[in-house]
């Protein structure tokens, strides 16, 4: 580990003058190498697959964990679409004449070493690895024990891409081993590593949280709430609320629950029934689980639970402003969304709550750099500081301040 994060300051130094052309080729050779390793990346993802049923992996962790054609094409193309995003680096974001005569820009520069590690996701190795070389990074990547085969190929693809490019092949580099030590080594690489990213489950973002003596971006939940407000247009709240937690349920975006003004208490089977005709369990307060036979009073631990699953809880609320305090009290700071026709009580929600991502009449699953045009993400920041919501290029950078002078010496 000290090795790979010797190699990885030196290649840093190089990512951070290298010309936007330069990494770009990498991209497109890496891009272009994926989808003519596609029959090696599927039988690498079977023995994942394999190993994580044998883990007795959820059916969730299972389809994060899965490849296909069109997941191995999507990874490409998350790869060609970074490629067309502006590169970052030298951006001046601001710049001003002092009465000294000075002139001050503030510039964009990497941030440097980046440590990535993750669950699952083997498309989070080519995303990572993407973003961090776009941006002027090096980054050393920690993948899943779950996604060992997968993310080495994939890594091999993006080296192809690197050396092809005439960039060094530890822009890029893979952690070897499923060895969990390795998680701990990284998180004490201070002067080494600048930046850590966790990306998995509760247990995983907990522990690097914890134990990180080097700066964390991460969010620890997505407990991801839709509020139904008294003036919504209710065919929208159907197709949101159900997008928002049926379209995919294991990942953070999803919405885990459900708040229906109390007002339109007589319309809240309506918004519920599509979803749970897919399957989904519906734990409800008193008057939502009398409903229907099926649905289940929920406890209060509900209202803080991110399932990542087909359960959904379900409350009746007074309102937008207690729609915003059950949200203050239970939300893990993710991404919230409000359905109304009403543009005050939209704006009062947008302003009042304080999560990373507020939206208004729009599915919760949008919470993804992409989504955002940020071509990908390295994951949700859910912290006040440097970065919040999708980190994408432009969060994976810092600055420093230029200063042009004619020769002036300070009084």
């Amino acid at each position: 580990m000290t090795g790979m994060g010797e190699r990885a300051r030196k290649a840093a130094s190089v990512l951070a003058q290298a010309p936007t052309e330069q990494k770009n080729k990498a991209l497109q050779l890496a891009a272009d190498s994926l989808r003519a390793n596609k029959s090696r990346l599927l039988a690498a993802n079977t023995k994942d697959i394999i190993y994580g049923e044998e883990k007795s992996l959820t059916d969730a962790m299972i389809d994060r964990l899965k490849l296909d054609d069109a997941r191995i094409e999507a990874i490409a193309a998350s790869l060609e679409e970074i490629i067309k995003l502006d590169d970052p680096v030298g951006d001046i974001m601001a710049q001003w004449d002092q009465p000294s005569g000075l002139n001050i820009s503030r510039v964009r520069v990497p941030l440097g070493v980046i440590g990535v590690i993750y669950e699952s996701r083997p498309n989070v190795t080519a995303d990572a690895g993407a973003l961090c070389l776009k941006a002027g990074n090096a980054v050393i990547l920690r993948g899943g024990s779950e996604s060992f085969h997968s993310s080495t190929l994939i890594h091999e693809c993006l080296v192809e891409g690197l050396e092809g490019a005439g960039l060094p092949a530890d822009s890029i580099q893979l952690v070897p081993t499923r060895d969990r030590c390795a998680v701990g080594m990284m998180l004490k690489m201070t002067g080494v590593i600048d930046i850590i990213v966790p990306r998995g489950g509760r247990s995983l973002v907990e522990r690097v949280q914890n134990e990180s003596r080097v700066p964390v971006f991460a969010h620890l939940e997505g407990i991801c709430h839709v509020y139904v407000d008294a003036d919504a247009d209710i065919e929208k709240a159907k197709d949101v609320a159900l997008n928002a937690k049926m379209r995919r349920t294991g990942i953070c975006g999803a919405m885990e629950t459900l708040l229906i003004d109390r007002k339109i208490a007589d319309r809240a089977a309506e918004i519920i029934e599509p979803i749970a005709a897919l399957g989904c369990e519906i734990r409800g307060d008193e008057t939502i689980a009398a409903l229907d036979a099926s649905y289940k009073l929920a406890t209060d631990e509900d209202w803080d639970t991110e399932y990542l699953e087909p359960i959904l809880s379900v409350k009746l609320v007074d309102g937008v402003a207690d729609a915003i305090g059950h949200i203050s009290v239970h939300s893990s700071g993710h991404t919230e969304s409000i359905v109304t026709e009403n543009s005050e009580a939209a704006e009062k929600f947008l302003k009042c709550v304080d999560s990373a991502i507020v939206m208004h009449n729009a599915s919760t699953q949008f919470a993804d750099g992409g989504e955002f045009g940020m071509g990908a993400e390295i994951g949700i920041a859910t912290g006040r500081i440097h970065a919040r919501g999708p980190v994408g290029l432009e969060q994976l950078t810092s600055f420093k301040y230029q200063v042009r002078g004619t020769g002036q010496t300070r009084p």
